[in-house]
């Protein structure tokens, strides 16, 4: 028997063998259990998550001789002719090639005849955007009121070129790129059916280069066995497909944040010399500031998306920048890869997308300059703009800690009355940052370290507070009431309830509202 390829073997052949499309497979299996079938439906999605194979698996859970049945057979004629692809009632026309009127008309004849074996005779169209004008028109009639032993399959990776009337007479179903963890997890599972030594870092290198689609994934790893045998390591993908690995996209981007220029750079040189892609490069890294982005709104949301280790990377980042650092870096980014495109020397253009995100790293914020307004106003000095690596407030914070000219610690009413009284002073003094502040919790005090803590969906308010110039006026601000030196410390605590939801990032709007009436008056002034 001659080798069939992976994606071939291990196409999915029930409902439950597709993987990470649960929103489509759950509906059409309620449909076929409550006999609420539409007679089109449209699969919409990026190439390899399903679209083809879940048509053909409705196909036989219509057709199969113990249906309709959300688990069809597979053993039975119709199963086995509808997987093969020769059942004389399940038509597959591939729109890319049979796109003019001709074969639509043709179409339209045989529609009217009954089904051979089945109860229905099912047309799975594939690409169904390439038909011509004239041909989409000659659809549109016997697509909205097909014969009712006649059901219509439209798929399609380019919905937007569909006309709005195929669109309106079509139950759509939009298939997502399947995530990376499922991918690997899929891989996996074949590794271990062909007798075959995946490693886990192999397998998730495999899964982001694949972009989301399961038969690229397949195809690769089919690649991958031929290249390189039974055993099959990170660096087998990396070498064969020209990737860089996540733990380099991790060093490279940790060297931007810190502003180690040259340390960067010279990682960069190291890849090209390698021969690797620079604008898969670019996109590696924006890839992964997006989710460093996102981990840093939400961490539990990359669970599907990203492994343990890189789980754990973006955890050590993630205090280094503040949010709106970080969308800037994506945006600077994204710039640069577009004017990469077209660049003979992309190497170039890395090299300067990486110094010019370096150096806004020390640029002055629209934050810090409210934030140094506010303090002209009050009559404090305006704080020079801080280097965001956020390594030196963590020094900051280590080495005034470090000092021992307080060898008594704080009691618990102490700590409370002080920041109590801080708190009524920042309303009057601070405004535009009172809702932030009555998020903070004294925890405590020791040696010359006043502990704060937030709760934990609240690191925003957090990073905002911790900013350079609010810790200091939060500092002169404490000295002021207190007789004292201090240095503020912050943390996220898990147990720390929410005092206000005006805190919370949906009322910003509403912060910056009263910030700038703020202004207003005093221009005015």
């Amino acid at each position: 028997m001659s080798y069939e390829v992976f994606a071939r073997k291990y196409r999915p052949q029930t409902f439950d063998d597709i993987v990470g499309q649960n929103h489509v497979t759950r509906t059409l299996k309620n449909a076929v259990e409550q006999n609420r079938l539409a007679h089109a439906y449209l699969f919409v999605g990026p190439r390899g998550t399903g679209k083809t194979s879940t048509a053909r698996i409705l196909a036989k859970a219509l057709n199969c001789i113990h249906g309709p049945t959300v688990t069809p057979c597979g053993k039975c004629d119709n199963c086995r002719e509808i997987a093969g692809g020769n059942s004389l009632d399940v038509i597959e026309l591939d729109a890319a090639s049979n796109r003019g009127i001709d074969d639509v008309r043709e179409l339209r004849d045989n529609v009217r005849y009954a089904p051979a074996k089945g109860r229905f005779k099912i047309y799975i169209i594939d690409e169904v955007h390439m038909l011509t004008k004239e041909a989409a028109n000659a659809l549109l009639k016997t697509l909205e009121e097909p014969p009712k032993h006649v059901i219509f399959c439209l798929a399609t990776t380019e919905p937007e070129k569909l006309p709005i009337t195929i669109l309106s007479r079509c139950q759509r179903f939009d298939l997502h790129r399947i995530a990376t963890n499922l991918i690997a997890q899929q891989l996996q599972s074949i590794a271990t059916k062909e007798k075959l030594t995946l490693d886990p870092a192999a397998a998730h290198a495999i899964a982001r280069g694949a972009e989301g689609g399961m038969r690229d994934a397949e195809s690769m790893l089919d690649q991958l066995v031929a290249f390189c045998g039974e055993k099959i390591k990170e660096a087998d993908v990396l070498n064969v497909f020209g990737f860089t690995s996540q733990q380099m996209v991790a060093d490279f981007v940790g060297r931007i944040l810190r502003g180690e220029t040259a340390d960067a750079l010279a990682l960069l040189h190291e890849q090209c010399e390698a021969g690797k892609d620079m604008m898969k490069l670019m996109s590696d890294t924006i890839a992964y500031l997006r989710d460093l982005l996102v981990f840093k709104v939400k961490p539990d949301a990359l669970s599907d998306e990203a492994s343990a280790e890189t789980r754990a990377t973006f955890a050590e980042q993630a205090p280094l920048l503040e949010t709106d650092r970080v969308l800037e870096l994506i945006d600077q980014f994204a710039a640069a890869e577009g004017r990469m495109k077209w660049a003979p020397n992309k190497k170039l253009h890395f090299e300067v997308a990486v110094i010019r995100a370096i150096q806004t790293l020390d640029q002055t914020t629209l934050d810090q300059v409210i934030e140094n307004l506010n303090a002209l106003r009050d009559g404090n000095p305006v704080a020079p703009p801080a280097k965001r690596s956020g390594q030196d407030v963590v020094t900051a914070v280590a080495d005034r800690g470090a000092d021992a000219g307080y060898k008594a610690n704080e009691s618990a009413a102490d700590v409370n009355e002080i920041w109590r009284k801080v708190v009524a002073q920042i309303k009057t003094r601070r405004p535009f940052i009172k809702s932030w502040i009555e998020e903070a919790h004294p925890l405590g005090a020791s040696g010359r370290n006043f502990e704060l803590g937030f709760p934990a969906d609240q690191r925003m308010v957090m990073e905002h507070l911790s900013s350079r110039a609010n810790r200091e006026f939060l500092e002169a601000l404490l000295k002021e009431i207190s007789g004292r030196e201090w240095a503020l410390k912050f943390s996220l605590k898990e147990n720390l309830p929410a005092k206000t939801p005006a805190a919370k990032s949906k009322n910003a709007p509403a912060i910056v509202r009263e910030a700038l009436e703020m202004f207003k008056g005093e221009i005015k002034t």
